[in-house]
């Protein structure tokens, strides 16, 4: 008899979905030649010097087990970071855990705070990790619809949510975000603020953008509400450090002990020479996010200014790397579609809007993480798929 091994497993993981976005990238890859403009990664390599650190670290040795939280000179670097850019202020003795990137971070702060029952507030359209992971703990997800709202959470209605669902134990904000590139001023950071101390809830605030800010300076909650903030942030987007898989936790002391529980249990401590790159970039770079932001906001401007002469609408982006473009009215507005027959025809991948959750219908996701080359390509594939496709033509 053929056992059912799987019916014993958790039914929250059995439950879990493989991510669309990564059978759609599947596909994209299976096919030759494409411009795949789905990727969320800097298309730049990590810099030099943070690169011989990590050989360094290798020849001599320092190849072996760290404490939990990471190596106290290494979060002494990253306070110190963190206060130069942002004027935030945590005890790298108590404050700081560094994680496994930041998904480790979100899934170790929410392994942490999360039970059955409660629930997680999350602006939508948003990252995919953090609706699983809710349902990971026996969470659910409440997902605002900010399509109307400039793809942003505003005083009004957050103040309504909260008063209507007393199990929300967390909001999550993403920002600048992923999928928008929408970021909040420091005015619009307070007005949330003042309402949230009103309740004994968590902000988890991922701001892992936060160096690829264009049109305003980034200012992080962990100053507007440090006594209930969670930050998120690490390495893989400033410092074009994806594979090294840094990230930082940082928050209220008696917090902060608290997930770093769930962390060792997980990773024990991440990898000793992704620290001593990450202590080379925090002591020594800097200025290594500036020449990549700058090459960035060049590409953001071309292809801003190419999708509008398409007839494309979309949020000028504040930040992150990403445009959210609205499919034209006169065109088919499943955006799934639109997104299959346009790798399918031009072999031009961009990720489908309703891939992030309620609101992302009728958009796409185009990443600019990449090449002037693949920009232009990608403006003139779309420009022929736009003019080939069968128009939605009303009926008289």
């Amino acid at each position: 008899m053929k056992s059912d091994l799987v019916s014993l497993m958790k039914p929250s993981v059995v439950a879990i979905k493989q991510q669309d976005i990564f059978k759609f990238n599947a596909r994209a890859k299976s096919i030759p030649g494409a411009v795949n403009m789905t990727v969320g990664e800097p298309n730049f390599n990590t810099p030099d010097h943070i690169k011989q650190a990590a050989i360094s670290a290798i020849e001599n040795n320092k190849t072996h087990y760290t404490v939990p939280e990471g190596d106290h000179e290494l979060l002494k670097a990253v306070a110190k970071y963190l206060h130069d850019k942002y004027d935030l202020n945590y005890d790298p003795e108590t404050q700081i855990v560094a994680t496994t990137g930041v998904t480790e971070g979100v899934f170790s702060a929410f392994n942490a705070i999360l039970q059955n029952g409660d629930e997680v507030l999350i602006p939508s359209p948003s990252f995919t990790i953090y609706g699983p992971d809710a349902n990971f703990n026996g969470a659910s997800p409440v997902y605002l619809d900010t399509s109307k709202t400039g793809f942003k959470i505003v005083p009004e209605v957050l103040s309504e949510v909260l008063r209507t669902n007393p199990r929300i134990k967390i909001l999550l904000l993403n920002y600048p975000s992923n999928p928008t590139g929408v970021s909040y001023t420091g005015d619009e950071l307070e007005a949330l603020a003042a309402i949230l101390k009103e309740h004994n809830i968590f902000v988890i605030s991922d701001e892992i953008y936060s160096e690829l800010t264009y049109n305003f300076e980034h200012v992080s909650f962990g100053n507007i509400l440090p006594e209930q903030t969670i930050l998120l942030n690490g390495l893989s987007k400033s410092h074009a450090m994806t594979g090294w898989r840094f990230g930082v936790v940082c928050g209220p002391a008696e917090v902060i002990s608290q997930i770093n529980k769930i962390h060792e249990l997980a990773t024990t401590s991440i990898t000793s020479i992704t620290q001593y790159a990450a202590l080379e970039a925090y002591t020594n770079g800097y200025d290594d996010p500036i020449a990549m932001k700058e090459q960035y906001q060049a590409r953001r401007d071309v292809l801003y200014k190419g999708l509008s002469k398409l007839g494309f609408e979309c949020p000028d982006p504040d930040g992150a790397f990403y445009l959210f473009l609205k499919i034209p009215d006169e065109y088919e507005q499943d955006d799934v579609k639109f997104a299959n027959e346009l790798l399918k025809e031009e072999h031009l991948a961009i990720l489908p809007g309703s891939f992030f959750g309620i609101g992302g219908e009728g958009h796409l996701r185009i990443s600019y993480a990449a090449s002037m080359d693949s920009i232009e390509k990608c403006l003139s594939k779309l420009g022929n798929f736009l003019k080939n496709h069968q128009k939605v033509t009303s009926q008289i």
